[in-house]
């Protein structure tokens, strides 16, 4: 006969009850928000960031920048491959009546709202990209590599130099200059990004071409 005792049932405090029901309200209304008309899946923030998949977010002022250098720097119906930089992917789809065309390479699956624009990328194998992803097809490659390592840059490296025809934007640490410069032969800009929560580790643009970000 089953017992009827609850008593090793664990009990949620009233706090943490409060907290999730907070939580889950919240979540309701973000939801609501993105359902309600006016909503643009390409804000930055409409998808939140994961940090687990080690995920920050552009401020939008720097999003904007970066996405105003990689137009002027692909030219007019350029093309743009936007390598685990979501916020700038998003910042350009809101650049109404430019002529540029954009696709996200990106781990989280989220993102495949985008459509046939988004390409499922994992670092750790950087060359298994769909054929339609032409060598050299691309006027410029902006990229955030997701971890701050030589082997999570040098892996990202090879998916950079097989798309771009030349031009790339890099923004990582200021800790992987040297590798930066190695493996890409990029250079420091002036500029710094920023985030639109504040990171830890100080953060940096490099490019291989003559930038606005000087």
């Amino acid at each position: 006969k089953m017992d009827d005792d609850d008593d090793d049932i664990p009990q949620l405090s009233s706090h943490t009850l409060a907290a999730l029901q907070e939580f889950y309200l919240e979540q309701q209304q973000r939801e609501g928000m993105k359902t309600s008309q006016g909503f643009n899946k390409y804000s930055i923030g409409s998808i939140e960031e994961d940090w687990q998949l080690s995920q920050f977010w552009y401020s939008d002022e720097t999003a904007l920048r970066l996405a105003k250098e990689a137009v002027l720097a692909a030219g007019k119906g350029g093309r743009i491959a936007c390598v685990s930089a979501p916020s700038v992917y998003q910042k350009l789809k809101e650049q109404d009546g430019e002529d540029f065309s954009v696709c996200i390479l990106e781990y989280d699956r989220r993102f495949s709202v985008y459509g046939e624009e988004f390409i499922f990328y994992d670092y750790n194998h950087p060359l298994d990209l769909p054929e339609s992803l032409l060598p050299h097809s691309f006027d410029i490659v902006i990229a955030d590599p997701p971890y701050l390592s030589e082997e999570c840059l040098q892996k990202t490296a090879e998916t950079i130099k097989y798309l771009t025809k030349g031009k790339i934007l890099l923004c990582t640490g200021a800790v992987m200059e040297e590798q930066a410069a190695k493996h890409l032969g990029v250079k420091m800009c002036k500029f710094i990004p920023k985030h639109s929560r504040n990171l830890a580790n100080e953060f940096r643009c490099y490019v291989n071409y003559a930038s606005g970000l000087d």
